[in-house]
Protein backbone atom coordinates (compact mmCIF):
# COMPACT_ATOMS: atom_id res chain seq x y z
CA UNK A 1 0.00 0.00 0.00
CA UNK A 2 1.38 3.34 -1.02
CA UNK A 3 1.68 6.07 1.62
CA UNK A 4 0.86 9.57 0.49
CA UNK A 5 3.56 12.23 0.61
CA UNK A 6 1.56 14.27 3.11
CA UNK A 7 1.22 11.41 5.60
CA UNK A 8 4.87 10.46 5.19
CA UNK A 9 6.02 14.02 5.81
CA UNK A 10 3.79 14.28 8.89
CA UNK A 11 5.31 11.10 10.30
CA UNK A 12 8.80 12.38 9.55
CA UNK A 13 8.12 15.67 11.37
CA UNK A 14 6.62 13.80 14.32
CA UNK A 15 9.71 11.59 14.48
CA UNK A 16 12.03 14.59 14.50
CA UNK A 17 9.98 16.25 17.23
CA UNK A 18 10.08 13.14 19.42
CA UNK A 19 13.79 12.52 18.83
CA UNK A 20 14.76 16.12 19.65
CA UNK A 21 12.89 15.92 22.93
CA UNK A 22 14.57 12.62 23.78
CA UNK A 23 18.05 13.98 23.05
CA UNK A 24 17.33 16.97 25.27
CA UNK A 25 16.01 14.89 28.18
CA UNK A 26 18.29 11.85 27.97
CA UNK A 27 21.18 13.02 30.20
CA UNK A 28 23.30 9.99 29.34
CA UNK A 29 20.57 7.38 29.77
CA UNK A 30 20.14 4.67 27.13
CA UNK A 31 17.15 4.91 24.80
CA UNK A 32 14.35 2.34 24.56
CA UNK A 33 13.37 2.50 20.90
CA UNK A 34 10.17 0.93 19.56
CA UNK A 35 9.35 -0.06 15.99
CA UNK A 36 6.07 -1.63 15.01
CA UNK A 37 4.84 -3.09 11.79
CA UNK A 38 1.48 -4.64 11.01
CA UNK A 39 2.73 -8.12 11.94
CA UNK A 40 5.46 -7.58 14.55
CA UNK A 41 6.79 -5.22 17.21
CA UNK A 42 10.46 -4.66 18.01
CA UNK A 43 12.15 -2.99 20.98
CA UNK A 44 15.79 -2.26 21.61
CA UNK A 45 17.78 -0.39 24.21
CA UNK A 46 20.46 1.72 22.54
CA UNK A 47 23.46 3.49 24.01
CA UNK A 48 23.62 6.59 21.82
CA UNK A 49 27.01 7.67 23.16
CA UNK A 50 28.70 4.43 22.06
CA UNK A 51 26.29 3.87 19.16
CA UNK A 52 25.53 0.27 20.17
CA UNK A 53 22.43 -1.78 20.86
CA UNK A 54 22.62 -3.16 24.39
CA UNK A 55 19.43 -5.28 24.54
CA UNK A 56 16.77 -6.21 22.03
CA UNK A 57 13.53 -8.18 21.93
CA UNK A 58 10.87 -8.71 19.29
CA UNK A 59 7.92 -10.84 18.33
CA UNK A 60 10.02 -12.45 15.62
CA UNK A 61 11.62 -14.56 18.37
CA UNK A 62 9.72 -17.83 18.80
CA UNK A 63 9.97 -17.64 22.61
CA UNK A 64 7.84 -14.48 22.55
CA UNK A 65 5.14 -15.12 19.98
CA UNK A 66 5.29 -18.86 19.54
CA UNK A 67 5.65 -20.69 16.27
CA UNK A 68 3.20 -19.53 13.62
CA UNK A 69 1.08 -17.32 15.87
CA UNK A 70 0.01 -13.80 14.94
CA UNK A 71 2.26 -11.33 16.71
CA UNK A 72 0.73 -7.98 15.79
CA UNK A 73 -1.48 -7.62 18.86
CA UNK A 74 -1.37 -6.11 22.34
CA UNK A 75 -0.65 -9.41 24.10
CA UNK A 76 2.50 -9.93 22.03
CA UNK A 77 3.58 -6.34 22.70
CA UNK A 78 3.21 -6.94 26.45
CA UNK A 79 5.39 -10.05 26.17
CA UNK A 80 8.07 -8.04 24.36
CA UNK A 81 7.89 -5.31 27.02
CA UNK A 82 8.33 -7.83 29.84
CA UNK A 83 11.20 -9.53 28.01
CA UNK A 84 13.06 -6.28 27.29
CA UNK A 85 12.65 -5.26 30.94
CA UNK A 86 13.99 -8.59 32.21
CA UNK A 87 16.95 -8.56 29.82
CA UNK A 88 17.78 -4.95 30.73
CA UNK A 89 17.67 -5.63 34.47
CA UNK A 90 19.94 -8.62 33.85
CA UNK A 91 22.52 -6.17 32.48
CA UNK A 92 21.99 -3.69 35.29
CA UNK A 93 20.02 -1.16 33.24
CA UNK A 94 17.19 0.38 35.23
CA UNK A 95 16.69 3.90 33.83
CA UNK A 96 16.02 4.57 30.16
CA UNK A 97 14.35 7.22 28.04
CA UNK A 98 11.41 6.01 25.94
CA UNK A 99 11.53 6.62 22.18
CA UNK A 100 8.14 5.92 20.63
CA UNK A 101 9.35 7.09 17.24
CA UNK A 102 6.62 8.24 14.88
CA UNK A 103 3.94 6.18 16.65
CA UNK A 104 1.31 7.53 19.02
CA UNK A 105 1.53 6.38 22.63
CA UNK A 106 -1.50 4.17 22.22
CA UNK A 107 -2.36 0.50 21.78
CA UNK A 108 0.62 -1.78 21.23
CA UNK A 109 3.21 0.93 21.96
CA UNK A 110 1.57 1.81 25.28
CA UNK A 111 1.20 -1.88 26.19
CA UNK A 112 4.91 -2.47 25.55
CA UNK A 113 5.85 0.55 27.66
CA UNK A 114 3.60 -0.45 30.57
CA UNK A 115 4.93 -4.01 30.56
CA UNK A 116 8.52 -2.74 30.50
CA UNK A 117 7.76 -0.51 33.49
CA UNK A 118 6.25 -3.49 35.26
CA UNK A 119 9.43 -5.48 34.60
CA UNK A 120 11.57 -2.87 36.35
CA UNK A 121 12.48 -0.21 33.80
CA UNK A 122 12.12 3.40 34.91
CA UNK A 123 11.21 6.06 32.34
Amino acid sequence: MKVSKRIASQAKRRGFRVRNRIVRDAHGRPRLSVFRSNRHIYAQIIDDVAGKTLVSASTVETEVAGAGKFAGNIEAAEKVGRLIGERASGLGISRVVFDRGVYKYHGRVAALADAARGAGLDF
